[in-house]
């Protein structure tokens, strides 16, 4: 559905007197494939907004080739426009106009009928958890309405391929969640291949099939959620002493459970990455107990996406959001 090589952003500026040329996107190889739900996820000023742009004909190339959708982004634009659904992050629907006249009008503008728009909006209506709205206003609307509405939008005319920029931004966990099973729904029982930018490592963990991470335009990691939180180095046990007398010992317990690696201490709380920790934790409990280290807790947290993103950017990318 959608195939990229060596795909480029060039930009001039000026500093002064003096004219610059920035490199937003350096060169990015990335394939998805029919039926496919993937995640791009991407730091601010790594290239993430660039390269949607261009995949979605809203910004020209300046090397490299991609199709999407079968159709040359560069020679073939309007037919990718046709054939994808776009749901940008501001939404598109006028506050003060009818949410299903918005829908027949989008649907128009793809060259099917008043008839066949209104039809379809109805469906997608339907589907959405929209009934009833029809004749409302998106100022009248709750969030998650408003989000549901875009997608209506953004599927009127039926695309098999379609973008969703920052889908649930702004909206709250029980509006976010719902929105989640409407768009798992437009693959389980539409077939659609879903292309999703989010700042929400949470989503792109339940959503997607694949992750793909850009950072300084290009991309520096694809793979399933799984896959990349196994190439964290384990996971991570943190120990809060319950005093300062057993931090040394602790500390030195849980260096031998990680291979020599020097746990990081943090007044009473020492913590440092194990592999398999599960199994592990008996033996170190009865460590701990056997020298006279009392403990005031334990915790065990498996590896996130967020551990994987700060790995690959050095970045957190719940600090990028916000």
């Amino acid at each position: 559905m959608i195939h990229a090589r060596g795909l480029a952003r060039s930009f001039t500026t000026r500093k002064g007197r003096q004219v610059v040329e920035v490199h937003a996107v350096t060169g990015v190889d990335l394939d998805v494939e029919a039926g496919e739900i993937v995640g791009f996820l991407g730091p601010n000023g790594a290239g993430k907004t660039t390269t949607l742009r261009m995949l979605t004909t809203l910004l020209a190339p300046t090397a490299g080739s991609a199709t999407v959708a079968g159709y040359d982004v560069a020679t073939q634009a309007e037919d990718v426009r046709r054939s994808i659904g776009y749901v940008s992050q501001a939404g598109s629907a006028l506050p003060e106009a009818l949410a299903g006249e918005e829908v027949v009008d989008h649907g128009r503008l793809y060259g099917i009928s008043k008839e066949q728009a209104t039809r379809r909006g109805r469906e997608l209506f339907e589907q959405l958890d929209l009934a009833g709205m029809w004749s409302r206003k998106p100022r009248a609307m709750s969030g998650g309405q408003r989000r549901r509405l875009d997608i209506a939008m953004g599927l009127v005319h039926d695309p098999k391929l379609i973008f969703l920029d920052e889908p649930t931004t702004g909206l709250d966990p029980q509006a976010r969640a719902n929105l989640w099973q409407h768009i798992a729904a437009l693959r389980t029982d539409r077939g659609a291949t879903i292309f999703l930018t989010t700042h929400y490592l949470d989503e792109a963990d339940a959503l997607c099939d694949r992750i793909l991470v850009i950072d300084h335009g290009a991309i520096v990691a694809g793979d399933t959620p799984e896959a990349l939180k196994r190439q964290v180095a384990g996971d991570l046990v943190e120990l809060t002493l319950a005093d300062e007398g057993g931090v040394p010992r602790a500390a030195a317990a849980l260096s031998v459970l990680a291979s020599g690696a020097s746990p990081d201490v943090d007044g009473l709380t020492v913590s440092v990455r194990v592999p398999q920790a599960g199994r592990e934790l008996a033996g170190l409990l009865r460590a701990l107990d056997r020298d006279g280290i009392g403990l005031a807790s334990i915790e065990v947290r498996r590896p996130t996406l967020d551990d994987v993103f700060l790995n690959l950017t050095g970045r957190s990318l719940r600090e990028e959001a916000a």
